[in-house]
């Protein structure tokens, strides 16, 4: 009898964790929901008092009358963002893992400093750099241009801090190992490094880009003609305009949020890999 009550207890207790997983799933996947019902609906009847589960009329149309609006030049937005986001990208992981392997592993009289002076520049608000960087693209002349927009985001303190970090408990074994077949620094890092950090990569390379994708202030001030808008601002002139399109609007948040959902789906197993192995989540 003790036996049957113990599996009844862990039965009843797997469909109560079910039950709440499933609950939290939904208030997760609501906003997206709201997002494609709308997307797909007329703004008459977004509008409507009568409440829709599914959109009366699929309105398939609202996709090419957001690419073809000469106010939005969406198209061009969205691959500005995707060439800024997978630059900055790339170069963060390359710049900043070199950065924080050089700070782990190679003895320097200054690297301390060196890396003191990185963490230190954490703690300096975003405020306080933005005139001064403002300053310099301008003077290089690189306003509405994407180098004003990928270069300034190319090393990044918090990756090259969480780098250090990561390399430092890094099996040196491994590593004494390429050493003693005469790899040396650079082609350790490259040669064996590298493909056993995928996790961790894949972690970082998640954060920024979703950072640099969802970056607006930055390209506000950078981007001043339309041939250099960013997704993010493509989406707030429909805010900000006389009148709002709903459905349009909703079309492009949608359109916007697609390349993030779709790096997770297929990069979420090294996501939660690296924020296993380095602690990013907290203990």
């Amino acid at each position: 009898m003790a036996v049957v009550d113990r599996s009844r207890g862990a039965r009843l207790g797997a469909l109560a964790r079910y039950a709440v997983l499933i609950v939290g799933a939904s208030f997760f996947l609501l906003p997206f929901y709201l997002l494609l019902r709308n997307a797909l609906m007329t703004e008459q009847e977004i509008t409507a008092p009568q409440w829709h589960l599914l959109p009366p009329t699929w309105e398939w149309g609202n996709i090419s009358m957001l690419f073809s609006d000469p106010a939005v030049p969406m198209a061009r937005a969205l691959l500005n963002s995707l060439l800024i986001a997978v630059t900055q990208t790339v170069g963060v992981l390359v710049v900043s893992g070199l950065a924080g392997y050089g700070l782990a592993r190679i003895p320097y009289r200054w690297g301390n400093v060196v890396f003191y002076v990185i963490t230190g520049s954490l703690l300096i608000p975003a405020a306080v750099t933005f005139v001064p960087s403002f300053v310099l693209v301008s003077t290089l002349g690189w306003v509405s241009t994407l180098r004003g927009l990928i270069v300034p985001g190319l090393f990044q303190a918090l990756a090259t801090f969480l780098f250090r970090q990561f390399f430092l408990s890094f099996p040196k074994e491994i590593e004494e190992a390429a050493f003693i077949d005469g790899l040396g620094y650079w082609g350790t890092f490259w040669r064996v490094v590298v493909p056993n950090s995928a996790g961790f990569a894949a972690a970082i390379a998640t954060i920024t880009f979703i950072g640099s994708w969802n970056a607006f202030l930055w390209p506000l001030v950078i981007a001043q003609d339309q041939s250099a808008w960013t997704v993010q601002i493509a989406l707030s002139t429909f805010l900000t305009a006389q009148s709002v399109n709903l459905s349009e609007l909703f079309m492009a948040a949608l359109v916007a949020i697609l390349p993030l959902v779709l790096m997770f789906v297929f990069l979420q197993r090294w996501i939660v890999e690296g924020v296993e192995r380095t602690g990013i989540g907290g203990d």
